[in-house]
């Protein structure tokens, strides 16, 4: 079955009555079901290797606040992908428009409806944790928002204020377990670096929509070879805590991740000054993913006798 298909003749002067399995596709689309499902993952294996390696396998995974917690965060997640759906309808059409299709199967009044549903039930599930937690739900919740309504219109305020959004989820597991170590800034401050770089390729990638829509970027306010030298000086500052990380005895085998990313980071800064197209960002948009889903799943890495040790 073709979802693009079935999707392309929906307009919102033709509505049709798609089947529940299709609006369902078609709402995983405008969440990003999959980047949801890796900022989970990344949640428990934060947890159990990094925040809390104390605990044993068994009472994270079966911790009740830490599982309303990643539930309430599901949620906002997912409605701030709707809400940035809702105001980047008109560039996606251009940017993405076989993306664009398959979204628009449910209607924006019903994405809207969703968007308060599972706000409401991010700041319920918080809320069950503590009171601090919900009010840093509801709060994320404003932000989210508030970059979608407005703080996009301001280039430099957008990329410091995206990165800073997709580094709360694990904020929130920060806080709850109270660790404040030094590796858990360090590793903070090299994934905040690769974020940022991923959403100037971003920016990249969108000129063509973002010029026909009016919608100021760095790449359009500063040019292109601006954004590549801004990427560059970025990518040159993720070196520092590789450097101190790799120092410490405790990240075990995800040592062998920052060296590959030095590797792959070389390779991106080859492949950037040689872009000239959105096929090329799209490629260096997916080596950034393949870092930070490697990342990911690397932290399993940092004791590799750790989960052996605490299922038994």
């Amino acid at each position: 079955m073709d979802l693009l298909k079935i999707a392309e003749n929906n307009t919102p002067k033709e509505p049709k009555n798609y089947s529940f399995f299709y609006k369902f596709l078609s709402l995983l689309s405008v969440v990003r079901g999959y980047n949801i499902a890796v900022i989970v993952l990344a949640q428990y294996l934060a947890s159990i290797f990094i925040f809390a390696p104390e605990k044993s396998l068994k009472t994270i995974l079966l911790d009740l606040d830490l599982y309303f917690i990643v539930l309430a965060t599901i949620c906002v997640v997912a409605s701030g992908y709707i809400i940035n759906n809702f105001y980047d309808a008109d560039k996606d059409l251009i940017n993405r428009p076989q993306k664009t299709k398959i979204d628009s199967i449910v209607t924006q009044k019903t994405k809207l409806t969703i968007y308060f549903i599972l706000n409401f039930l991010g700041f319920g599930f918080g809320f069950l944790v503590s009171w601090k937690a919900a009010v840093f739900f509801a709060i994320y919740i404003f932000l989210i928002w508030f970059y979608s309504h407005k703080l996009r219109s301001y280039p430099l305020v957008k990329l410091f204020s995206a990165a800073t959004l997709s580094l709360l989820p694990f904020f929130a597991i920060f806080v709850y377990y109270k660790n404040f170590s030094t590796i858990i800034f360090t590793h903070a401050s090299f994934l905040f670096f690769v974020l940022l770089i991923r959403e100037l390729i971003k920016d990249l990638e969108s000129i063509k929509g973002d010029i026909v829509s009016d919608y100021v970027t760095i790449p359009i306010k500063y040019g292109e070879y601006f954004t590549k030298m801004l990427i560059t000086l970025i990518t040159f500052f993720t070196l520092p805590p590789i450097y101190f990380l790799m120092k410490y005895p405790e990240i075990g085998y995800m040592r062998y991740y920052f060296y590959f990313s030095i590797l792959l980071l070389l390779i991106f800064e080859i492949f950037l000054w040689r872009s000239k197209n959105k096929k090329d960002y799209l490629i260096l948009h997916t080596l950034l993913k393949i870092l930070i889903i490697a990342g990911v799943f690397s932290l399993a890495l940092i004791d590799a006798s750790v989960i052996i040790k605490r299922i038994m």
